[in-house]
């Protein structure tokens, strides 16, 4: 659906995450090409895009700053930078689903949207763009059935497979129970628009 003019980079700092992009869009399109960039260290000109965006990677950054001030410079004068994020409160109801069952898991060992989230994204890009706008995309999904949302939890990058072990029936019938009625979750998700 993108005009036949139209020039896109797709970039990563994993040669296997190019790999997957590679097969999805397809390598034989010539509006695509495929780079590995740590954008703390851009390998282009100034003024080189029309438009950067980072879906999901800024809060994995080690120098959030230097990551702005490399994105910013890169962008033409008239350009736009998107960057989406999550909010404290996104997916909270699964952290309070697992706790109430057993409050030493922990379902990450770092709260990503407080590194970068939508709560302080502003603020912490606010050096690097003249202008910042955050657009929250409403959105929440209901659960009827326990087996996602178990799969969901062991999946995450926590000490939740350690706790649940031996206690995988009990915790099977804790989430079985939370979700026969529906069980409700909140997605706190958004995007920043960035001017230079």
């Amino acid at each position: 659906k993108l005009p036949g003019d139209v020039s896109v980079l797709v970039s990563d700092i994993s040669e296997g995450m190019l790999r997957d992009a590679r097969r999805n869009i397809g390598s034989e399109d010539p509006r695509f090409a495929f780079q590995v960039v740590d954008c703390h260290a851009l390998p282009f000109a100034d003024n080189s895009f029309d438009l950067v965006i980072a879906g999901h990677v800024l809060f994995y950054c080690d120098d959030l700053a230097l990551a702005c001030s490399e994105i910013a410079r890169v962008m033409k004068p008239s350009g736009t930078f998107l960057s989406s994020t999550y909010g404290r409160k996104h997916m909270k109801e699964i952290t309070d689903l697992v706790q109430a069952f057993d409050n030493r898991i922990v379902l990450a060992a770092e709260n990503l949207y407080e590194r970068f989230g939508l709560e302080n994204g502003g603020e912490l890009m606010a050096p690097h763009f003249r202008k910042i706008s955050c657009v929250r995309y409403k959105d929440s999904i209901i659960i009827n059935h326990a087996e996602p949302l178990i799969e969901y939890i062991l999946s995450c990058h926590g000490n939740q497979n350690q706790i649940l072990l031996d206690r995988y029936k009990d915790f099977r019938s804790h989430v079985e129970e939370k979700t026969h009625n529906n069980f409700y979750i909140t997605k706190d998700a958004g995007i920043f628009l960035c001017e230079k």
